[in-house]
């Protein structure tokens, strides 16, 4: 909470995720939380299989209007998700499977337009508090070439042209006046930084000294490590089209290299491809303007004489052209079919780091075989169970997958028929047709009979409804609570009994 990107101006903590391990951890954790912000009501909300409408909480937490802000997920919000608003990431488990680990880091990395203060998302945040970063041998906190990086390379680099034309070498009135423009504009940056900030106060010593125009007289050597070990830092991102800052870092190198003494034929051929690219879309007419340095540069020996002030003219010149470069795509065709690649249970699929406890492993399979697998299809379907399907799913959890014991610690004294149902739901059009006397009753009215058909949303994504009490929560209420839709209480009884009906097939059997 004190560490995280806000919205809204600071006024509100951006859309978060935390991973947790298992249901009991993320209820401690949602616990903790309203003890420490009491205050803010609704702001955090566990999103986990337990809940009762887990969908419908997904909902609200990709709406980015609406609470929660935080969601404390289990399994739930891993993969699959696309929440643009999301902003900080929490791992508070550890992820065995580096592909999974990728994918839940993928939750972040969605763009979303003016989410923060009103402008672009361009960043996320993660905090790792269970080492999976050292797991997975990442770099952990490394900066990336991000736009602040960038203009701290910049700052770095005028600042040690600045230092080497002060050479007698360089005392031509051209070069004195670009050398006072860019220290001016240099001092101008280092007016801009909030001397109230944390990390500009631990430098205001170097800070001071810069910031005077007249200390750029004489300058050393190990002013230029202060400037960019202490200064260069904190500078703050100028709000211009990237590939020109990126093309202006690019130029500002090949000067100092140029006043040093160094060969820059990486960065000359960089230079050649980038007008190349400029090149090939001439018809602009912002181009077509500097067409005759254009040519200059890639049909003459030009840059073999360029001096300092000829890389400044092109980088002037050119920077703004940039934008213009196409990029290129590169795309790769494959052939994929949306059918069953296989019904062979893999046991190299059971194995691996994701799969290594009972209930990953049951879940895993179930998942993969409700096509394929005749018990599992019947349930999926609504259909009775026989005494030799209940062996075999007995066989299959108690045996192969694992033991009795492993079922009942994970899962109580849950019906098997039960369990598999909730993890496959019902097929939609089993359940429509278990409905069907209601949904084709013309004297049912439209708020009677979207009521119906949240049921069967709810049933075909849950397999079962049992807990009552969501009927008194969204969707379902959305239109009238069920007394106000149901006025008629033999209507309801009627629907009840169908969803009882479901509940028990998925428990008995002939």
């Amino acid at each position: 909470m004190k560490n995280g990107i806000y919205i809204d101006y600071g006024q509100k903590i951006g859309k978060t995720v935390i991973f947790a391990k298992n249901h009991r951890h993320a209820e401690k954790i949602y616990e903790v939380f309203n003890k420490l912000y009491p205050h803010l009501n609704g702001y955090a909300k566990v999103i986990d299989n337990y809940i009762n409408y887990a969908q419908s909480a997904i909902d609200e937490f990709s709406d980015a209007n609406k609470l929660p802000q935080i969601a404390i997920s289990v399994d739930m919000l891993d993969t699959g998700i696309d929440v643009p608003e999301v902003v900080n990431l929490v791992f508070f488990k550890r992820v065995m499977s580096k592909a999974k680990f990728w994918q839940m880091i993928g939750r972040g990395t969605r763009l979303c337009p003016y989410l923060i203060d009103g402008k672009d998302k361009n960043k996320f945040y993660i905090f790792d508090f269970c080492g999976n970063f050292e797991f997975f041998r990442m770099d952990k906190g490394k900066a990336s070439a991000n736009m602040i990086a960038i203009q701290g390379a910049i700052f770095s680099l005028k600042f040690q042209i600045v230092y080497k034309l002060q050479d007698v070498n360089y005392q031509t009135d051209d070069l004195k006046q670009f050398r006072k423009r860019l220290i001016d504009e240099m001092v101008v940056k280092i007016q801009e930084l909030d001397r109230e900030n944390f990390a500009v106060r631990q430098h205001l010593k170097y800070v001071d000294r810069y910031i005077d125009n007249h200390n750029y007289n004489s300058l050393t050597y190990e002013d230029t490590l202060f400037i960019s070990e202490e200064v260069a830092p904190l500078i703050i991102p100028e709000d211009d089209e990237i590939s020109a800052v990126r093309f202006d870092a690019l130029m500002y190198g090949i000067e100092l290299a140029y006043l040093s003494g160094k060969k820059y034929n990486k960065a000359r051929a960089d230079l050649l491809k980038k007008v190349k690219g400029i090149a090939g879309v001439a018809n602009i007419p912002e181009i077509q303007i500097q067409s005759e340095l254009i040519h200059k540069i890639l049909n003459t020996d030009y840059l073999d004489w360029a001096d300092i002030n000829d890389f400044e003219m092109i980088r002037e010149n050119i920077r703004n052209l940039i934008k213009y470069i196409p990029k290129s795509i590169i795309m790769y065709e494959t052939t994929l079919n949306d059918d069953i690649l296989s019904v062979d249970w893999k046991e190299s699929e059971l194995e691996n780091d994701d799969l290594k406890n009972y209930k990953a492993k049951v879940e895993f399979y179930i998942r993969q075989h409700q096509q394929d697998d005749s018990v599992i299809r019947k349930i999926k379907r609504n259909e009775l169970l026989n005494s030799k399907d209940i062996e075999e799913l007995e066989d299959i959890l108690w045996c192969d997958l694992g033991t009795k014991e492993e079922y009942y610690a994970e899962y109580g004294e849950k019906p098997l028929g039960e369990f598999v149902r909730e993890i496959v739901g019902l097929d939609l059009e089993v359940a429509k047709e278990a409905f069907s006397e209601f949904l084709n009753d013309n004297n049912l009215n439209s708020n009677q009979i979207y009521f119906v058909n949240q049921i069967i949303e709810y049933i075909v994504r849950n397999g079962i409804m049992k807990d009552f009490s969501v009927l008194q929560d969204s969707p379902f209420t959305d239109r009238g609570s069920i007394v106000d839709v149901f006025s008629d209480t033999s209507v309801w009884i009627d629907i009840k009994d169908v969803i009882d009906s479901i509940n028990a097939n998925a428990v008995c059997h002939v």
